[in-house]
């Protein structure tokens, strides 16, 4: 099973709060926990199982967090944990260092390494998200990971904000994926996170190709899918715009036999076959929702989606709209990062 979910619900509220720190210290490393609202703690946690590395999505309204020396000699995966804030706010304690932390913020621990933190959130949202996995396993020189622990990492732009919107993403496709997906999710989410922190510790250099290039198709892949609306978007402007020349571009799309041109108008007819089957849009007339995505021209489109899908886009809109079931396709295992190059 790929996702596990828990929610305190399923006890009575004076038993909440031990059965989380009992569900958490299994799925996670275990730590001293408390809480102001102990006598009725409401908590949900989904957890992604890609192998070795697992990304567990948490919300709670306050929960401090303390891992001991004492609680380390017990019971020590030699893990890295990334947390990063959705909720309200945060503070940690590593080493002797206090760090305040913000919605968006990234910050490493080492579970071999005693520490403290505080989060408070908003009740009805996710609270934080951790992702956790053997030091091992990380694309980076152990000198590098340790010198950013305990360091509040900006995950609201940049590519902190890559890697805050890929977890988010992962979270919100968990369910789609299916084990042939495991060890792309794990290798992306192991590299887009070497990337984020080599670039905070300056130290980009000591990253292997392999890694700088899987960053860079992600980001890519990222820039794409918030341009989709854009007419103007080129692949030469996508080049520009990561600073890289055409051709390199280019290389990088031909890793997967196809090329930025190919990548940019199937994923813009994904987003309109989308809305096609989409209800709430029945009105809107199919070349608006062209258009909208790119295309101009209503006959060029319809070409396009003929080709594609085997029916035109009226046919499609007619037979999907009535049967449609379930979550939109697109984002991470519809094709948004999955199917990045490579």
């Amino acid at each position: 099973m790929l996702v596990t979910e828990f929610s305190t619900e399923v006890v009575a509220p004076p038993e909440r709060f031990e059965l989380f720190s009992e569900v958490t210290a299994q799925s996670h490393v275990p730590n001293r926990l408390r809480s102001n609202d102990r006598d009725d703690f409401r908590a949900n946690m989904r957890v992604l199982h890609l192998r070795e590395l697992e990304v567990s999505t948490l919300s709670f309204s306050h929960l401090e967090i303390v891992r001991t020396a004492k609680l380390i000699r017990q019971y020590d995966p030699d893990a890295y944990q990334i947390n990063c804030l959705l909720g309200h706010e945060g503070a940690l304690s590593l080493a002797g260092r206090d760090t305040a932390l913000q919605v968006g913020d990234l910050v490493v621990l080492d579970t071999s390494r005693p520490y403290r933190g505080d989060v408070h959130a908003v009740r009805g949202g996710w609270s934080h998200m951790t992702v956790q996995f053997p030091r091992k396993l990380l694309p980076l020189p152990e000198k590098t990971a340790q010198s950013v622990l305990g360091v509040s990492l900006n995950g609201r732009r940049g590519m902190g904000g890559v890697f805050t919107r890929w977890l988010t993403d992962l979270n919100t496709r968990a369910g789609e994926f299916t084990p042939a997906d495991v060890p792309t999710l794990a290798s992306v989410t192991l590299d887009l996170l070497a990337s984020v922190l080599a670039r905070c510790a300056d130290a980009e250099a000591v990253l292997s190709p392999e890694t700088r290039r899987n960053a860079l198709r992600t980001r890519i892949s990222t820039f794409v899918e918030q341009h989709l609306t854009d007419p103007d978007m080129t692949p030469q402007t996508i080049a520009d715009a990561h600073h890289i020349s055409l051709r390199h571009l280019q290389q990088l799309f031909a890793e997967s036999d196809t090329s930025p041109a190919a990548w940019i108008r199937r994923r813009r007819l994904e987003r309109c076959r989308v809305d096609l089957a989409n209800p709430s849009l029945k009105s809107r007339p199919i070349q608006t929702i062209a258009a909208r995505w790119g295309f101009a021209d209503p006959a060029h489109f319809s070409r396009l989606f003929r080709a594609t899908y085997e029916m035109t886009p009226r046919d499609y809109r007619h037979l999907a709209v009535p049967l449609r079931r379930g979550p939109e396709t697109g984002g991470v295992g519809g094709g948004r990062y999955a199917c990045v190059p490579g």
